[in-house]
């Protein structure tokens, strides 16, 4: 255990799975509506892409000597395909996060989902990134505001879909509320769920903390 005793500044972490479309859209929403305190918000550059790799490395953040007891850790990761990520793996990682007080973002199947609550409520079931693609209005409804072909990197993904937020934000509440309520009862984890997604939760913690 790190020596915490020196007083730092309070930040906030966000540890990401993916290394663009994620890192990406979260700064730009940091620059636009939390740029007086962007620099106590980090998103650092990580390797990991499975949730309890990221969940482990999040807790070795908090352990160490560059954060303090007040510091507020988030990681953010996709469900992606069953066969991929069976339910073992996940709630590994679930229990794991939240036994040491780290936040967890999941989007179930991906981070996709929460893009397309942008311009619509949509709570169909994917089974992976591809077959979102595929089957959801994700092309059509970014080729209504000028994007060709979705690019995970494309750094104007966000500004051409921000006036969307405060539909993404509602629509994700709704839609997760309804997933609960149509789960099994043995089913009470957003990784067993059909479809969910609580970046808005992370966007309201953006919005709420103080250095």
């Amino acid at each position: 255990m790190a020596n915490k005793s020196r007083k730092l500044e309070r930040r906030l972490h966000i540890i990401c799975e993916g290394a663009k479309t994620e890192p990406m859209y979260l700064q730009g929403y940091i620059d636009e509506f939390a740029s007086e305190k962007a620099r106590l918000i980090s998103i650092p550059d990580v390797k990991y892409n499975t949730p309890i790799a990221l969940v482990r490395a999040a807790i070795r953040l908090k352990e160490s000597d560059a954060t303090s007891d007040e510091d507020e850790i988030w990681v953010v990761y996709d469900r992606e395909a069953v066969s991929k990520y069976p339910h073992t793996l996940h709630r590994e990682a679930w229990e794991l996060a939240h036994s040491q007080s780290i936040n967890v973002v999941l989007s179930n199947i991906c981070f996709e989902l929460w893009l397309l609550q942008h311009f619509s409520f949509n709570s169909a079931p994917y089974s992976c990134f591809d077959d979102l693609k595929k089957n959801s209005s994700l092309k059509a409804d970014l080729l209504k505001i000028g994007i060709k072909n979705y690019d995970k990197a494309d750094k104007k993904l966000y500004g051409k879909i921000k006036k969307g937020i405060p539909n993404a934000r509602a629509r994700a509440k709704a839609l997760n509320k309804q997933s609960f309520a149509a789960a099994p009862l043995n089913a009470n984890k957003p990784f067993q769920l059909s479809c969910y997604t609580n970046v808005n939760e992370l966007l309201d913690a953006i919005d709420e903390f103080t250095p």
